[in-house]
C-alpha cells in the first residue's frame, strides 16, 4: 500500500499509527514508516503521519520514533481527537525539543488537528490558533458520530429519521469557520463505502459546497471523485478567469478607471473580484486551462 501511493494522483498521503494500526502492530509499524519516509519517492506530495492521541500510551513513542528517525522527510503530523488547545501545545513543545536535538529547522514541521468529538469541536477556535505549526483542521466523522451517539453505522450519511437538510452542517461550518479565520485548511474525512464512488460524490459534494479544500481518501477509486468534486467546473473556472481579465482592464486608466461594470449580463466589482479569485485558484491548483479568454471590447 505504501509502495502504491507513491504513485497515486493524491496531494498529500498519510501513513497511519492510530485506527490503521493494531496496538501489537504499534512498535514495528514505526520503524516501517521511518524507512518508508527515508526511502524517497513521494514526489511533491505532502507526507504526514498520523500518530495515537494523547489518551494514549503510544502517543510520545510515535512522535519520537518517527520524528527523530525520519523528521527531515516529514512535512506534518497528524494529531487525532484533538479536544483542548493544551494536545496541542504538548506536541509543539514535543516537536521543538526533538528538532533541537536533531539539528532539524524549528517550526518547519506542520500539525494537522483532526476534530473526532464534542469537546474537540466546542474548542476547535481555540485549537486552530493553539500554534503556529496548525495547518490543516480534519472532520473525523466516524468518532464524531458515536461520540454524540448518533443513531448511524454509515460514516458520513445521513442518520435515519434525518430526513430534511444535512446533519452535519453545523459541524463542517464550525470547521470551516475556524479554518477560514486563520488562514487553515479544512479537510473533510473519510467515506467508508469505498466502492460507492457515487455515494462519495454525494457526501464530498457537501463540504465541497461549502468551501472544504479536499476530502481523505481511503482506497485509490476515490481519488479522481475527489479531484474533481473540489475542483471546479469548466464553466465556472472559464468565468471567474474571465471575471479577473474584465475587472482588470475595466479599473484600469485604458478601461476608464471602472470600479462595477457590465459583463454580459452580469454586474461585477470588487467583491466579484474576491469570489473569482478564490475559484481560479482551485482551477490553476487542478491543472486547468482556458478555451477562450476575454478580450477587451474594440473602441
Amino acid at each position: 500500500m505504501i509502495d502504491k501511493a507513491r504513485t497515486l494522483p493524491a496531494d498529500q498521503v498519510f501513513l497511519d499509527l492510530e485506527d490503521a494500526c493494531a496496538p501489537l502492530a504499534k512498535p514495528d509499524a514505526r520503524k516501517t514508516i521511518v524507512a518508508s519516509l527515508n526511502e524517497g519517492g513521494w514526489g511533491e506530495r505532502v507526507r504526514v503521519v498520523r500518530v495515537n492521541d494523547w489518551t494514549t500510551e503510544w502517543t510520545y513513542r510515535d512522535v519520537t520514533e518517527v520524528v527523530e528517525g525520519a523528521g527531515a522527510n516529514l512535512d506534518c503530523i497528524m494529531l487525532p481527537k484533538v479536544q483542548t488547545a493544551e494536545q496541542v501545545h504538548a506536541l509543539d513543545l514535543l516537536l521543538t525539543q526533538i528538532e533541537k536535538t536533531m539539528g532539524y529547522e524549528v517550526g518547519r514541521i506542520g500539525i494537522e488537528a483532526q476534530i473526532e468529538n464534542a469537546l474537540g469541536l466546542v474548542n476547535v477556535n481555540a485549537i486552530a490558533t493553539a500554534s503556529p505549526r496548525v495547518e490543516t483542521i480534519i472532520f473525523g466523522p466516524a468518532d464524531f458520530m458515536a461520540s454524540i451517539n448518533m443513531k448511524s453505522l454509515v460514516v458520513g450519511e445521513q442518520p435515519p429519521g434525518y430526513d430534511v437538510g444535512d446533519a452535519y452542517h453545523y459541524i463542517l461550518m464550525q470547521i470551516l469557520m475556524a479554518a477560514r479565520a486563520n488562514d487553515l485548511l479544512a479537510i473533510d474525512g473519510p467515506y467508508l463505502q469505498i466502492r460507492d464512488v457515487d455515494g462519495f460524490k454525494r457526501v464530498a459534494g457537501r463540504s465541497a459546497a461549502l468551501g472544504f479544500d479536499g476530502k481523505w481518501v481511503l482506497h485509490p477509486g476515490q481519488i479522481d471523485a475527489a479531484n474533481e468534486t473540489y475542483s471546479p467546473l469548466q464553466e465556472d473556472y472559464e468565468h471567474a478567469e474571465n471575471i479577473l481579465d474584465a475587472y482588470e482592464y475595466y479599473t484600469s486608466e485604458a478601461g476608464g478607471r471602472r470600479g462595477a461594470v457590465m459583463l454580459g449580463d452580469e454586474m461585477i466589482d470588487e467583491a466579484s473580484r474576491k469570489m473569482a479569485l478564490v475559484i481560479s485558484a482551485k482551477g490553476r491548483a487542478a491543472g486547468m486551462t482556458r478555451t477562450s479568454p476575454w478580450s477587451p471590447p474594440e473602441a
